[in-house]
């Protein structure tokens, strides 16, 4: 046998798109677990021709999921990032697209009895030690993936999948405003360093002689704003509490600018080296926080009049909105997120086995 067959369901969460295995079906060790995912991947090669990625960090994604080690959720979820053109796998930042698939997967493969009517699914989040509970549409038991629902960066409509986050903020920084100001001064561009489930760097478009409202090919093609994007995302990484981030994909770094069709705010998003044709779901989260935290960058270019009255905000992003239900509360001018949730969809597109060489892993 000159090949390795691991059992992987290929699904859609939310805009992104990615493989889902069981835990118990991948090596333990976690230098031999990388080295079998960046084969299933394609991984390092930028078509990713001998995989399964999508020669894109959207489509290059993984998710790992278990029983839960948590007394109060039914799974793991561990996120992994397949890096497209390097040998590397990140473990370094949540992915709330993928989230949306992980409720699904998990009744699938019998890890959570369905429900009938609606499944609750509690989540582990371990790259980042948080929790998010996940409601499944399960008429007659079955996980049912069609329905009226629409976000957009997704054709068509599914069946919506409600995703509610308890403890994110500065899960992964350690802090919400992890440097300890609402705005810093970098490279002489001010920036608001937050951290509401995804480290994000809040910046003005206007900062970098841009409108905000590029398409992402035309801001990929600006060598030069590359370059100084992420000269800050380097400095500020030790600033968050990320140490060196030359090789992390955190954290995100966002161009804001007043919001062009009614939403709080007009967002591009470099993830960090690509910039985003949406805007990933804690990224959404933690900038719209940024809109509702005096004293930001985000506060300033929304211009939210009374932070405490918002239940939701929209997102600007180059295809669309992406609409954030919060819940916050101002104390001496310091906000607390009570609440932070968001409306995904999934599809479960291809089930079946993923094959490597066996000479890299013979199997368990």
């Amino acid at each position: 046998m000159t090949q390795t067959a691991i059992a992987c369901t290929v699904m859609r969460g939310g805009t992104s798109k990615g493989l889902y295995f069981m835990v118990s079906d991948l090596p333990a060790d976690v230098g031999l677990r990388d080295a079998v995912l960046l084969a299933a991947m394609g991984s390092p090669d930028a078509r990713q021709i001998d995989g399964m990625g999508g020669a894109h960090p959207l489509t290059s994604k993984i998710a790992v999921v278990g029983p839960s080690t948590h007394p109060d959720t039914d799974v793991d979820y561990l996120f992994l990032q397949a890096v497209v053109d390097e040998a590397r796998i990140d473990a370094g930042q949540n992915c709330g697209n993928l989230l949306a698939g992980v409720g699904p997967f998990a009744i699938e493969q019998g890890l959570v009895p369905a429900d009938e009517g609606q499944t609750s699914v509690r989540i582990n989040m371990l790259n980042a030690n948080s929790l998010a509970v996940a409601m499944v549409q399960t008429p007659g038991g079955r996980v049912r993936y069609d329905g009226e629902a629409r976000i957009d960066g997704v054709p068509g409509t599914a069946a919506p999948i409600p995703i509610d986050f308890l403890d994110v903020a500065g899960s992964t920084c350690g802090a919400l405003l992890p440097t300890g100001n609402a705005r810093d001064l970098v490279d002489g561009i001010e920036v608001t360093c937050i951290d509401n489930g995804m480290p994000v760097v809040v910046m003005r478009a206007s900062d970098f002689g841009k409108s905000g409202y590029e398409s992402p090919e035309d801001l990929e093609a600006d060598a030069d704003l590359k370059a100084r994007v992420e000269a800050i995302r380097l400095k500020v990484g030790p600033m968050m509490n990320l140490g060196d981030v030359t090789k992390k994909t955190v954290p995100k770094m966002c161009l804001v600018a007043p919001a062009q069709y009614g939403g709080a705010i007009s967002t591009r998003n470099f993830i960090p080296h690509r910039v985003h044709e949406a805007i990933g779901v804690f990224g959404a989260v933690s900038v719209a926080t940024s809109c509702v935290t005096p004293g930001s960058i985000g506060a300033e270019v929304a211009g939210i009049a009374d932070v405490e009255a918002v239940s939701e905000l929209e997102i600007e992003h180059p295809t669309g909105f992406f609409t954030v239900a919060m819940d916050v509360s101002l104390d001496q001018g310091a906000v607390t997120v009570k609440r932070s949730a968001l409306l995904r969809t999934a599809r479960r597109l291809m089930r079946g086995e993923v094959y490597v060489p066996a000479s890299l892993w013979g199997g368990l």
